[in-house]
């Protein structure tokens, strides 16, 4: 996985240091070792684990966005915001999760890695209201559709930060459905980076909401109201 890992970063044209691959590679046995006794992933073997998960995550970087205080909702097992720590250590990282056994997991691979982030148990909606417009990029992986998502993550933002998503090959589309979802919350689409996963046929999307207007209070609605009525 090492030189996996080595040649992927390079390919991406991210740089990467000796002691983050390390980092990796430690992650990804934890990672392993954990997801025996709980569902953390289905990606379980090491070309898996470092091409659809690591590499993937740490594209998020070629965008440039990602700076200051980041935080990652709907972290699960840490893709893409735990990634991003190993990589660029000098990010204020905040990892939310609604699901207490995933924490308790994160929480078991800062102290092994000695990497600072603070773990916040919190459905995105609650979190949305208890963080809002206190960071600088907001990351997500596999949450849910633009229209849903804008919701859950643009209300975190700072004005001027920038809300970073990665999707399939369905990223433009759902931006389009989500256009006036993006407005109302004070969103604005920005040019979306597409990324091939080297080794892979796997060709993804990042889609960027830059942050141009505060927020409306009412916003994020209370959890379930988000998901089953989605602003249009």
């Amino acid at each position: 996985m090492k030189e996996l890992l080595k040649e992927g970063f390079t390919e991406l044209g991210i740089d990467v240091t000796e002691t983050a691959i390390e980092k990796l590679l430690e992650y990804a046995k934890l990672l392993k070792i954990w997801n025996e006794k709980m569902n953390l992933t289905a990606v379980t073997d090491d070309f898996g684990i470092a091409t659809k998960h690591f590499l993937d995550s740490g594209s998020t970087l070629l965008t440039g966005y990602v700076s200051g205080k980041v935080i990652d909702v709907g972290t699960g097992a840490g893709f893409p915001g735990l990634v991003l720590k190993i990589l660029k250590p000098e990010i204020e990282l905040t990892l939310l999760d609604s699901l207490k056994k995933r924490l308790t997991f994160l929480e078991c691979v800062t102290n092994e890695l000695d990497l600072k982030a603070e773990l916040v148990h919190s459905r995105a909606e609650d979190g949305g209201h208890l963080f809002g417009e206190q960071f600088d990029t907001v990351v997500s992986r596999a949450v849910a559709n633009m229209a849903v998502l804008s919701e859950l993550t643009i209300p975190y933002i700072k004005v001027g930060g920038y809300a970073l998503s990665l999707k399939g090959p369905l990223a433009e589309q759902e931006l389009k459905d989500a256009k006036n979802a993006i407005r109302i919350l004070g969103g604005e689409i920005e040019p979306t980076f597409c990324v091939k996963i080297p080794k892979t046929d796997l060709n993804h999307r990042i889609a960027v909401i830059k942050k141009v207007r505060q927020t409306p209070s009412k916003y994020p609605r209370k959890a379930g109201i988000v998901t089953k009525s989605p602003l249009s």
